[in-house]
């Protein structure tokens, strides 16, 4: 199942089951799991370890030398968890600190021309879309959406079940469950996306209140989140706040062009 033309490095462990196409370059102690296909001019350096069932597609690399100017050298890696897709020409950069490393975890895909920078450590089930950025350190949560020509700054996080809509640029943490544009400006909670994860109607309803008692009348954050909390019993509300209450960068709020959508009616469109 190696290509003849394939370049393997004799440190590389790759399953019997594994795909090494055409031109492919793999170099340094990588490990591919079992059933993956890393197809043609596709390069994995370094310390990569991917598990089972992942693609890597035409002119991706993946555990490269970080861009970081202060990058000292040293070993540092990738780990890739199973089921994930990279496109055509993804980059995915290896930690940049000695003995630290980049972290994909289960079934995300990331589309083509998109960027996971040193150390970013992305969930599950994410989508990154064509040509997205993702800076060094950056958090995605879970079933996350960060849609088209994205770019998101070094060390912030993005909540689960958050949606980042196209050309959105971000600085601040992107708080979970909302849909966020422009300029780090949250718009409306992500209601399409949260019925497609199956969060019960319940719980969508007390986000709905939890949401426009924090992001849409503009009051002292920290007297909001206290009453918030004490209102509520919902495990997602809880989540909610103490992701706000954690963030160091502070959370998307504006500037806003326009009100947030209160109701959230049209969130999730993708």
């Amino acid at each position: 199942m190696i290509h003849p033309t394939a370049v393997v490095d004799p440190r590389a462990e790759i399953d019997p089951s594994a795909e090494i196409g055409p031109y492919v370059l793999v170099e340094g102690p990588v490990r591919v799991g079992a059933r993956c296909r890393i197809l043609g001019h596709a390069v994995l350096t370094g310390s990569v370890a991917m598990g089972e069932d992942n693609e890597v597609h035409y002119g991706a690399v993946i555990g490269h030398v970080p861009q970081d100017v202060a990058f000292p050298g040293g070993e540092s890696g990738v780990r890739i968890g199973r089921g994930n897709v990279f496109r055509e020409h993804v980059t995915v950069h290896r930690g940049t600190k000695p003995g630290t490393d980049t972290v994909i975890g289960d079934r995300n895909f990331f589309f083509a021309g998109s960027h996971a920078a040193h150390n970013c450590r992305v969930g599950d089930d994410v989508v990154v879309a064509n040509n997205s950025l993702l800076a060094g350190y950056v958090e995605v949560g879970d079933r996350s959406f960060v849609s088209g020509n994205c770019v998101v700054h070094q060390f912030v996080r993005i909540g689960r079940l958050a949606m980042l809509r196209g050309g959105t640029r971000v600085s601040r943490d992107v708080q979970p469950f909302c849909i966020v544009d422009g300029t780090h400006t949250v718009r409306a909670l992500n209601v399409v996306g949260l019925r497609r994860a199956g969060m019960p109607a319940d719980e969508i309803r007390a986000l709905r209140r939890a949401f426009h008692a924090l992001f849409v009348r503009p009051r002292n954050l920290k007297i909001a989140l206290a009453e918030v909390e004490q209102a509520t019993s919902s495990p997602a509300v809880r989540e909610l706040v103490e992701f706000v209450r954690s963030s160091r960068r502070g959370v998307c709020f504006g500037p806003r062009a326009t009100s947030p959508d209160e109701r959230g009616e049209d969130g999730g469109d993708e």
